[in-house]
Order: structure tokens, then sequence, then C-alpha cells
């Protein structure tokens, strides 16, 4: 037998990256009323998203249980062989039944069906054959066809199965928006990863304080305050009284729109570009409670004051969420 050559190989990859992408983007035109649909039944529905599939759609769907699971909405899966053999009881009425089969015509998925809606539960089709068994018994079907498969014999599921996982991504992320579910959500279900870590810590713990917070005294030129922020390079520089108490704050972008408008800083105060009364927290105010400041008002810096206004630290958005590992979450 020949090997291929490396060219030969390369082309191969490419190939099936190029029908795999083809699969999902023909996808988009075929996304209609009945995805919003599902994204509200389930929004509403006061049980959980049952997922069932066998082979390669049921490993799907355990990945689609666990991303579900992990942003906000109750998710289980459902072994079709199982739960023949009494797996069936963990299914309530009001629970939301996805059926997952490129086909539509797996038999150990289809004989679920009638115990399904004797049940009482809606029942959603993921399927590639809009006029299979499993969509004549579905209530909602959600079309995800794709024109051919990556497997050069067309047997292996591979196009189908990325496009399965596609939808199932959206239908996360469409409940994400729904719920408003924010990044500070995400410690009450990654207590362990590094996030989880940082998010459940105090805010002094990440803080920077003592000549690491950039500070100017009132009445002073727009100049200094620009020497400041750079000095540290967080993007801010407060600005305090003698006595350090908090008055104001200048950020980047307030400079920016500042010269937009005026060509110039030279000759001007603080006091004619700062922001009073800034958003604050103390040292005491969970990462979490601060983080959801952040994302409410889209600030990336809190200043940290004590009980009597006086400033003691800044805390910005990458000390939360860790340099270079995360990004901010859009508004939601």
């Amino acid at each position: 037998m020949r090997n291929n050559s490396k060219e030969e190989i390369l082309n191969q990859v490419k190939e099936v990256l190029k029908i795999e992408a083809e699969g999902i983007l023909n996808l988009v035109d075929r996304i209609d009323d009945n995805f919003f649909k599902i994204v509200n039944l389930i929004y509403k529905s006061l049980g959980r998203v049952v997922v069932a599939g066998i082979g390669k759609s049921g490993l799907v769907g355990q990945k689609i249980v666990a991303t579900l699971n992990s942003t906000g909405t109750k998710a289980i899966f459902l072994h079709p062989v199982e739960a023949v053999h009494g797996d069936l009881g963990m299914v309530c009425d009001d629970d939301i039944f996805i059926a997952l089969s490129n086909s539509g015509e797996t038999e150990e998925l289809n004989r679920l069906l009638p115990s399904i809606k004797n049940i009482g539960c809606p029942i959603v089709a993921f399927t590639g054959n809009s006029t299979s068994t499993l969509a004549n018994h579905s209530d909602i079907i959600i079309n995800v066809h794709v024109d051919r498969e990556a497997c050069p014999l067309g047997l292996a599921p591979t196009a189908s199965t990325t496009a399965l996982m596609a939808v199932g991504d959206a239908l996360a992320v469409a409940l994400i928006n729904k719920r408003k579910f924010k990044t500070s959500d995400f410690k009450k279900f990654h207590p362990g990863g590094a996030l989880g870590h940082r998010l459940s810590m105090k805010v002094k713990d990440i803080m920077l304080s003592g000549a690491y917070i950039p500070k100017v005294y009132e009445n002073i030129s727009l100049e200094e305050a620009v020497k400041e922020i750079n000095r540290l390079s967080v993007g801010a520089a407060f600005i305090v009284k003698k006595d350090d108490t908090l008055i104001g704050i200048i950020t980047d972008g307030d400079i920016r729109r500042f010269i937009t408008s005026n060509k110039t800083i030279s000759g001007f105060m603080v006091e004619d570009v700062m922001s009073i009364n800034p958003r604050c927290v103390n040292e005491d105010t969970p990462a979490y409670d601060a983080l959801d400041i952040m994302e409410s008002h889209q600030i990336t810096i809190l200043p940290i004051t004590g009980a009597n206004g006086k400033i003691q630290g800044i805390l910005h958005l990458h000390d939360i969420l860790g340099k270079g590992e995360f990004k901010f979450s859009p508004t939601i």
C-alpha cells in the first residue's frame, strides 16, 4: 500500500475542515422560529433539559448537557437503552426532552417517544431528517442536516456530529443571554478552577495597595495626572485630598475624549476631567461582587476605600480574571 505524501495528508486535513465548516455555515439559513420556541420553552420550564441519543449522537448529547449545566441550565443525559430499563423514572412532566439523531430513525431512541409523550414532556428533535419518525413524533424540530460527511466513505458521523454540537452550543449561549448569566455566576459552578478560586477571594486578597495606587492630589494639572497614569500603566489615576480621601477618578478613556474635544491637556486641571464619586468597594467585598459591579457598569477599575472614604487600594479587572487567561464578557 502506497503511503500518502505529506502534501496529500495536509490537503485531506484541510478538506475535512472545509467540509465541517461548510456544514455548520449551512445551518445558519435554517435557523427559524423553532429555535426561538425552544429557548423560551426551556427558559420558562421548572424542570430540566433531558437529552438523549445513541452512539456518536449520545456522546455529543453528553457534551451539550455538560455545557448547559455549567452555564445555568439544569440538564441530564438519558441513555435510551437504560431508559427502558428503569431510568425513564427520572423524567418528569415539567422537563424538556431533546432527542438527537441525524437520521431520525434510531430505533432505540424512537422507542422512547411514546413513553415520553405519556409523561407529558415536550419533545424537541435535533435531526438531519425533517420527515423522519423522530421528526413526526416531535413538537419542535431543529434541522441539523449536512450535505455530506467529512468521512470519505460517507459512513462515520463527522460533519453531522460537528453540526449537532454547534447547535447545542448555540442553544446554551442563547440561554446564557436569556438568563443574563454573568461571569460571577460562573463561580457557583466552577469552584475548583482558577477563575472560581479568584472569585472566592476577598478584594483585599487581590487588590494593589501602597505605592501601586495611582493617585494625585486635587488642584494639580492634568499633565501631572497623565504622568501618574503612565507610571503604573493601570489605565487610571485617583484624585484625592491631602488626607487621601477619594474625590474622583480619571481614566485613559477620559483623557482621550478630552483631547478629542479640546486638542490639548495643557493648562487644564484634574477637576476639568475627573469623574466625581466613582463607584467603590471595600477590602472585604467578595471578588465576585466586585466583578458584578464591573460587568454591570462596563468598567475595568475599582477604587478600594475604607469606611472613612480614604483610598486603600485599586482593583483591576485583570486582577480578578487573570491576565491573558480570561476575557471580559459582553453586556448581556
